[in-house]
């Protein structure tokens, strides 16, 4: 009798030994699900503030552009005659300015 009063102590503790160890094992399966949809959120957030740095990119290298373009146009003899004339008045000898009397200038 007595062996088989401790088999069948064995056997509970055995018993108690799994649900415990597949109660833990679900806890972390929990934790790992849970620590995985948050990844998933963070990753979510990671690709739209990278779309949107690559439509900055795109934009100041567009501005970028036309910066150039407006620095090569400035040394063109077509704006310097351009800014002589609008911003200093200054006309080539014996050109003849006509002035509209409707904008008051």
């Amino acid at each position: 009798m007595a062996a088989k009063a401790r088999y069948k102590r064995g056997n509970v503790q055995n018993t108690y030994g799994m649900i415990m160890a597949t109660v833990a094992v679900a806890l972390l399966l929990i934790v790992v699900l849970v620590r995985s949809f948050s990844l998933v959120q963070k990753r979510d957030q990671y690709r739209s503030k990278i779309e949107t740095l690559q439509t900055q990119i795109e934009t100041e290298q567009a501005r970028s552009e036309e910066i150039a373009e407006f620095e090569t146009y400035t040394t063109t003899r077509k704006y310097i005659e351009k800014v002589a004339k609008e911003k200093l008045g200054l006309v080539y000898p014996g050109e003849i300015i006509f002035k509209d009397e409707s904008s008051g200038n």
